[in-house]
């Protein structure tokens, strides 16, 4: 065990608190160590960064044991900051607690308690039963240290994947016009900001209409890689998807799914395409078998870009648990404009679905909101 140093005599000033947890989330955002939460740290001595740290890739260190790494001898009597608790447990890696504790650290910020049932609360306990002093982080620190894990919290705790919708709309609801056409409804920063939501989930999924009308390539463009490329899955119930399309022609470069329900897939997996047999639900995948298979494949995070029948399922059946709507300042109009949602909708407004947590802000001309539905 590392001799501690002597432990900064006061609390830590609110204001040095958030901006250092701000570094920390940041830097956390970086990487996408999948099946493991997000995490970074920072090591303060005296109101100054001795060394910082994030958990890079499930299996490498985490956040608090690369931090103390990088501080060497100068860990002893630090401050640790730490988004996510500190795990007591035995994994690919040995517990973060019995680091922290031959370390010498005195005190140790928790931005949030571990969701995880076999971590909860037991890295607290046992960091404090070894006489460090441990100060769980509220308000604002807090809220932001949990959103930073809200997509694995959702999978940890239910073993299927966070799904969010994400869309541009005009702004009377539409995502395309009457003849299918969508480019471009959002603005160039819009697409940028897309961009970066793909690279920080897990995988991307769209229907077959998306596939033949748009031939996408779902990659992750104009925005810093954070981990591997997310997987590209497509909805597809009788496996129609086009041979020639770019998502098949680019399957050995990028992992990329047929979620059906009916079909061997023998021509597209000779292509390279994996497929991943599911149930059927109104003569259509079923989405939420397909959840159950991609969680456990430790798929964490889906994001959902349609098209109109995909979105619509997920809303009927109360499947996805985040929107991401990029409002445009344009109007499509006409009956046969392609609609966000569809379906028979509801009798009631009383009975719509309402998005909690609401933020927005402006991005280019648009106006991006986010909200949960769960």
């Amino acid at each position: 065990m590392t001799a501690p140093g002597p432990a900064d005599p006061k609390p830590m000033d609110d204001a040095l608190k958030r901006k250092l947890f701000g570094r920390a989330v940041r830097l956390a955002l970086t990487a996408r160590p999948s099946p493991n939460p997000r995490v970074g740290a920072v090591l303060v001595k005296g109101g100054k960064v001795v060394a910082t740290g994030l958990h890079r890739r499930a299996g490498e260190d985490h956040a608090e044991v690369a931090a103390l790494k990088a501080a060497g001898g100068k860990a002893g009597g630090c401050d640790l900051l730490v988004t996510l608790e500190p795990c007591h447990t035995s994994g690919r890696t040995p517990p973060c607690t019995d680091a922290i504790i031959a370390a010498g650290i005195r005190r140790v910020h928790v931005g949030t308690l571990d969701p995880n049932p076999a971590v909860n609360g037991r890295g607290v306990e046992a960091l404090r039963s070894a006489g460090v002093e441990v100060v769980l982080e509220e308000g604002a620190v807090a809220s932001l240290c949990r959103e930073l894990i809200e997509e694995w919290a959702v999978f940890i705790t239910t073993s299927v994947p966070f799904v969010r919708i994400k869309a541009a709309v005009s702004l009377d609801g539409k995502i395309a016009a009457a003849g299918g056409d969508s480019r471009w409804l959002s603005s160039e920063a819009s697409r940028r900001e897309a961009h970066r939501m793909r690279a920080r989930h897990d995988a991307i999924l769209v229907g077959l209409d998306t596939v033949v009308r748009d031939d996408p390539r779902l990659t992750v463009r104009d925005a810093p890689p954070s981990g591997d490329p997310p997987w590209r899955i497509i909805a597809d119930t009788h496996l129609r998807t086009p041979p020639g399309s770019r998502l098949v022609r680019t399957a050995s470069q990028v992992p990329t799914f047929i979620a059906h329900a009916m079909g061997d897939g023998k021509e597209l997996r000779s292509l390279g395409v994996q497929t991943i047999r599911c149930a059927l639900h109104d003569g259509r995948v079923d989405l939420k078998d397909l959840f159950v298979k991609l969680g456990a494949l430790s798929v964490t995070s889906v994001l959902v870009e349609g098209g109109s029948g995909l979105i619509t399922s997920l809303v009927e059946r109360r499947l996805a648990d985040a929107v991401t709507l990029f409002v445009c300042p344009i109007i499509v109009g006409g009956r046969h404009a392609v609609p966000l949602v569809g379906g028979g909708g509801v009798e009631k407004i009383a009975d719509a679905l309402r998005l909690r947590d609401v933020v927005c802000r402006k991005i280019g001309d648009d106006l991006r909101l986010t909200g949960r539905l769960k």
